[in-house]
Formats: structure tokens, C-alpha cells, sequence
């Protein structure tokens, strides 16, 4: 039998310090990311060298946005949260933070984060990140209790902060920033299936209607991934194709391309938790690889 917010608040408080409980609440590790490839998107996008403030600016206007967005998506599914094992101990479930504070605390950091992009940054971005926030917020967070389609539509605002980078350097949309929401996009649908189907029954007790969920044999899920993996293997060439990086870079994508189709292969065939965890760290590793090859061979660098 779960204890209640008091007893909760009293058990928790020692062990997590204020920092850890905010770290959580901002999700620090997927803002980390987000922060990662907006500052991957801005490098490549300026052949001539960066301008720093205006990126300091970038990356502060995109943190504040990914920030809210993090503390929006918990306040609207902290009931959800309570009810999964990997996720309880999140501040809001936890109640070591008043659901109203979360929210206003949420609200604030978007609304400051799509000001600062505005002001400080440029309009297009600005607007990108208002929309990376809405979809996030507005339409996939309640679709995943609709609709087992939900990843791929997160996927869209998943995929949008290095096109942001790419904006905020440029002003403009071009082939080169979309290649980077291309890969961006295809990489996130192998990973989060691999999630999916680690936490299959948690993600169902939970009420969520993840891939897993309908497809109780796995091979749809598997064949997913799968299929995303092979796609994401010329795919991740676009960047050498459009000038961005150069061939050095695209021998590197191809090498890691084969590797992902590689575990998402084994995952199809043995449709196990252990295979799927596989599947989840190779993508882990495979995105800052691909991101650092891209840099450091950038075209004209």
C-alpha cells in the first residue's frame, strides 16, 4: 500500500537534495539533449565560424522552452506517473512539489523561453520553439492514451531543436537544417520502441496505448524499429550530400547506420527485454557519435 504525500515528503526530502528534485522536474538529462543538438544544428550552420553570443542566447531561449515543456508534460501526467515504477518517484507523483506550482513554474519557463528566442534570438526561431513546446504539450502528451501513433508524432518535436540551431545562425530554413530534423526524427522511433517494449506492462497498468500494448507478439514493434533503422541509414548520408559534413562523416554515419540495423535485427528476432536493451544503449551511443562526426567534419571547417 503506497504511503501518503506526508509520509512521502518526509521520506524523501532527506535523501534528495532541492537540486535533484528540480533536475527531475526539468527532466536535466533530455534538456541536456535538446541542448546538445541545438548547439550541433547552430555549428554546422555557421560555415564562417559561430557568433557566441547568439548562441548563448539560443541555448538559454531553448533550454527555458525545454524546460517548460518538461514540467508541463509531468503536470499533466502525474496521476499516470504515479502508477509506474519508473516514474513514482518523479517530484509530482512523489508530492514533493504542489501540482499548482508545477504548473505556473511550467508555464513561466515556456513563456520566458519563447520571449527570450524572440527578442534575443530571431522571429523564425522563436516560432519553432513555441511549436516544439505546443505539440509536445498539446497534442502528443494526450495522444499517448489515444493512440499507439503517438511516437511518431512526438518524434516531430523531438526532432526540431537542432533546426533550431540551424535557424537561430542562419534565419532561414534550408536543406542542410532539415537533413539534421530528418535524422533526428528517424533515430528517436527505434529508441522509444526499445523503451516501449522494456516497459510494455508499465506503460498498460498505466494507461498508455504504446505500440507494445496492441501488439502483444512484438513483431509489429520489432519490424518498426526495424524498418526506421534501415531508413535512417541514407538518411544520415544527407548531411554529406547537402555539404554540411564531408566524407569522412559519411563513412562514419554508414559504419554506425549498419551497427543500429545490426541490434534492431537482433531485436526482431529474439523479441526479449534484453535485446530491446541492446537496442535502447546502442541508440544512446549512436546519436552523440553521429553528432560529433558531423562537427568535426564539417564542411569547410
Amino acid at each position: 500500500m503506497k504511503t501518503n504525500t506526508e509520509t512521502m515528503e518526509t521520506e524523501s526530502l532527506p535523501i534528495r537534495s532541492a537540486w535533484n528534485v528540480f533536475a527531475d522536474l526539468v527532466k536535466a538529462r533530455l534538456t541536456a539533449l535538446v541542448l546538445l543538438t541545438t548547439l550541433a544544428g547552430f555549428y554546422l550552420a555557421s560555415p564562417q565560424g559561430m557568433h557566441l553570443t547568439l548562441l548563448v542566447n539560443t541555448l538559454i531561449g531553448t533550454g527555458l522552452l525545454a524546460c517548460g515543456a518538461s514540467v508541463l508534460n509531468q503536470y499533466l501526467e502525474r496521476g499516470h506517473d504515479a502508477n509506474m515504477p519508473r516514474t513514482e518517484r518523479r517530484p509530482l507523483p512523489a508530492g514533493l512539489i504542489q501540482p499548482e506550482r508545477a504548473l505556473w513554474f511550467g508555464v513561466a519557463l515556456s513563456l520566458a523561453g519563447g520571449l527570450y528566442t524572440f527578442f534575443c534570438v530571431n522571429v523564425l526561431t522563436s516560432v519553432l520553439g513555441v511549436l516544439t513546446t505546443g505539440l509536445y504539450i498539446f497534442v502528443y502528451t494526450p495522444l499517448k492514451r489515444m493512440t499507439s501513433w503517438n511516437t511518431l508524432v512526438g518524434a516531430i518535436p523531438g526532432a526540431l531543436p537542432p533546426l533550431m540551431g540551424w535557424t537561430a545562425a542562419r534565419s532561414s530554413l534550408d536543406t542542410g537544417g532539415w537533413a539534421l530534423f530528418l535524422i533526428l526524427f528517424l533515430w528517436q522511433l527505434p529508441h522509444f520502441l526499445a523503451i516501449a517494449w522494456m516497459y510494455k506492462d508499465e506503460y498498460e497498468a498505466a494507461g498508455y496505448v504504446m505500440l507494445p500494448s496492441v501488439d502483444r507478439s512484438g513483431k509489429k514493434t520489432a519490424n518498426h524499429a526495424l524498418f526506421y533503422s534501415v531508413i535512417l541509414v541514407p538518411v544520415s548520408l544527407a548531411p554529406m550530400i547537402y555539404n554540411v559534413s564531408g566524407n569522412l562523416y559519411a563513412v562514419g554515419a554508414t559504419l554506425l547506420g549498419f551497427g543500429f540495423v545490426w541490434q534492431a535485427l537482433k531485436f526482431s528476432w529474439a523479441l526479449d527485454r534484453s535485446r530491446a536493451r541492446q537496442l535502447f544503449f546502442y541508440s544512446i551511443i549512436y546519436l552523440p557519435l553521429l553528432l560529433l562526426l558531423m562537427t568535426f567534419d564539417k564542411a569547410g571547417g
